[in-house]
């Protein structure tokens, strides 16, 4: 049985890599970071006006993220201790920078009553560019912030 274990142990190990290769991103839509930290071509969706906040935003955004941009904008108070924290992009999924250039914000979800998976991240100070993630830093989606 002992001469057993390193095999099945192997066998795990080699399934394991085979389910984890399943999950890696596939196409990536427009409008977003590849993992690999390239930035694709930026055709934004058809715009919305988000309710609350006067500002137009793209219609992937979910409407929370108007709460959080509007907080962002005049420098809180934020909800979650987190929030305004230096990003740190260490999978580099977003363009190289200087640490301390990226900050992230919770885009509340509707339900949870933990952080959940939204953010926005913003670069420089005051934000220069924006980008929208609802899978916990896997993909970015850049967008602009009209005033």
């Amino acid at each position: 049985m002992r001469s057993m274990k390193p095999l099945l142990l192997l066998a795990v190990l080699a399934i394991a890599a085979l389910l984890w290769g399943r999950h890696s991103p596939g196409p990536t839509p427009e409008g977003t970071v590849a993992p690999q930290g390239t930035a694709l071509p930026q055709h934004a969706p058809p715009p919305r006006t988000a309710g609350t906040s006067g500002t137009t935003l793209p219609s992937f955004l979910p409407p929370e993220a108007a709460d959080t941009l509007r907080l962002i904008a005049s420098g809180g108070p934020f909800q979650h201790r987190q929030d305004g924290v230096v990003f740190q992009n260490r999978e580099s999924r977003l363009p190289s920078m200087p640490e301390g250039y990226y900050h992230e914000y919770t885009v509340d979800t509707p339900g949870l009553d933990y952080r959940g998976a939204r953010r926005i991240i913003t670069g420089g100070t005051p934000p220069q560019i924006y980008y929208y993630t609802d899978d916990h830093y896997r993909t970015f989606r850049q967008f602009e912030v009209s005033r």
